[in-house]
């Protein structure tokens, strides 16, 4: 049969399973051709084709030496892609030309146009599933999803759905990091919350977040979540590996939150965004009738909450990991560096527990004491600080200027300054106020205050100086306490007194006159 009655019959072909009702892709895959070639032969009458055809010439193609080979192939073995055909010909071809993959691909379609050699496809019996009780069973499943922020840059999502198999009430909640299984489990008692209750079964892929290995079918679970699976006794159902037919419903619920909600939807933060998506499950999810049930989910739900087990809510406490603590107290975590308290490194081998909780790390001993919170830093390679980890302890200074600050008449001008030393000396604060504590405590409260005065009046602002004033104003107030002595210089026994006959020393007249000219 010749090339030409063979494209005669195709068109006649076309035709034909169109006035039969066939879409244009349910004849593209038939006649395992494209669906334009499909719109472009129908679109021509029979006169028409028969016109293209006499006035087509066919080109040349580079690959028509290899048509035997591929024809070979694809003969034996029905179901070779495109990429693995290229890369048989260039396995058994070292001369090969060095075309594109879409060349190849073309040529390869061709061949099994032109020799009637479709791509097989591997079929698989369907059959309706009965609706399930209320109450018995929930599907899980994750997906990703790229948004754009309000500078067009492209922010990476994840989130975790959560369906009702009865009533197709769904959850859904979002997280800026890959889930663990620590967040997955947050995720499952956020959504047992929004639905009242708990299934009596879940149906779960085989994922990494929940299985540490499949072990030959004797699936092992995660540490976290076999102890969450503990105290919460629900039933798991874990589907074939890479069979995600199996629970249909969630895979359309992933689906459809991609292609209804989060679809050209501008990204700010993922609180806002779990704020709008229960919004969106309120309006729309759970609020549109269902396609497959015909009935409105939050309805359905409303007679299925009773059939859940009562939820109550389980602590949850972020798990710790271990890091050991460098000798300058600081640990390195994420590529940042965040202090700790003085004293921490108790020499090689410290380690302490570190936590993520939200938008900080929370920072224990081994013995589960708390050293301190840091805020999680954004960038890579920051040294985060925390003042309190300083050698002077803003906490503790605030506590002395309040305490030594009761020793005064006047509180409020003692405080003020207290204030006035720290700012003129804050790398000395503690050491001035211990010296200014010490002599309050050894002066009389006259002189303090006295002294205080004189010390804002003059701005001395000095522990040092302010005791040298109290003690200038005790010498001067001793002076002026002392009982007056006078010394007799005639006394009744008619003798005088040695001092009586010292001379005086004399200066030279000569001194004085030699100032004066210096002067002038």
């Amino acid at each position: 049969m010749n090339k030409f009655l063979n494209k005669l019959i195709m068109y006649h072909q076309i035709h034909k399973m169109d006035r039969e009702g066939f879409s244009l892709s349910k004849i593209s895959r038939e006649l395992v051709i494209d669906r334009r070639t499909v719109k472009f032969y129908l679109s021509m009458s029979e006169s028409q084709y028969e016109q293209f055809l006499t006035e087509h010439v066919e080109k040349k193609r580079e690959l028509d030496p290899y048509e035997s080979f591929v024809k070979c192939r694809l003969e034996t073995y029905q179901e070779t892609s495109a990429a693995q055909m290229h890369d048989w010909l260039k396995e058994h071809y070292p001369k090969f030309p060095g075309v594109t993959s879409k060349t190849v691909y073309n040529f390869v379609m061709w061949v099994r146009q032109k020799h009637h050699l479709p791509k097989t496809c591997p079929s698989r019996d369907y059959e309706a599933v009965e609706e399930l009780p209320y109450g018995q069973q929930a599907q899980v499943d994750f997906g990703e999803y790229n948004l754009r922020n309000s500078l067009r840059k492209r922010i990476k999502v994840w989130f975790f759905t959560m369906v009702l198999s009865r009533s197709r009430y769904k959850y859904v909640f979002f997280s800026e990091t890959p889930f663990t299984s620590f967040s997955a489990i947050e995720a499952h008692e956020k959504a047992f919350a929004f639905f009242w209750g708990i299934t009596k079964e879940i149906v779960y892929d085989q994922d990494k977040v929940f299985l540490s290995d499949e072990n030959k079918g004797d699936l092992l679970l995660t540490n976290a979540f076999k102890d969450y699976c503990r105290e919460r006794t629900f039933r798991l159902y874990f589907c074939r590996k890479a069979d995600p037919e199996s629970k249909g419903k969630v895979e359309n619920v992933v689906k459809y939150v991609k292609q209804n909600f989060l679809y050209n939807r501008p990204f700010t933060d993922v609180a806002l965004l779990n704020s709008e998506s229960l919004a969106w499950l309120s309006r729309t999810a759970n609020a549109l009738v269902h396609a497959g049930t015909h009935k409105i989910p939050y309805d359905e739900w409303c007679t299925e909450r009773g059939s859940l087990v009562p939820f109550i809510a389980i602590p949850m406490h972020p798990p710790s990991i271990l890091y050991t603590v460098r000798k300058d107290n600081t640990i390195s975590w994420k590529g940042n560096f965040y202090t700790l308290p003085s004293g921490t490194y108790k020499g090689r081998g410290t380690q302490v527990n570190v936590s993520k909780d939200n938008a900080y790390i929370v920072i224990s001993d081994r013995a589960d004491k708390h050293l301190c919170t840091q805020t999680i830093s954004a960038g890579k390679g920051n040294l985060v600080r925390n003042t309190d980890h300083k050698r002077e302890k803003s906490a503790g200074i605030a506590q002395m200027i309040t305490d030594i600050s009761c020793l005064f008449s006047n509180p409020e001008l003692a405080t003020s300054y207290m204030e006035d030393i720290r700012a003129e000396k804050p790398r000395y604060v503690r050491d001035q106020l211990i010296l200014l504590k010490q002599t309050i405590e050894s002066t009389d409260t006259q002189t303090i205050d006295h002294t205080l005065q004189y010390c804002l009046r003059m701005k001395v602002f000095s522990a040092n100086d302010f005791k040298s004033v109290a003690t200038g104003f005790l010498q001067k107030k001793s002076l002026e306490n002392a009982t007056p002595f006078t010394a007799p210089i005639n006394p009744l026994n008619g003798q005088s007194p040695s001092a009586a006959y010292c001379q005086p020393m004399q200066s030279a007249i000569a001194d004085y006159e030699l100032l004066m000219q210096r002067e002038i």
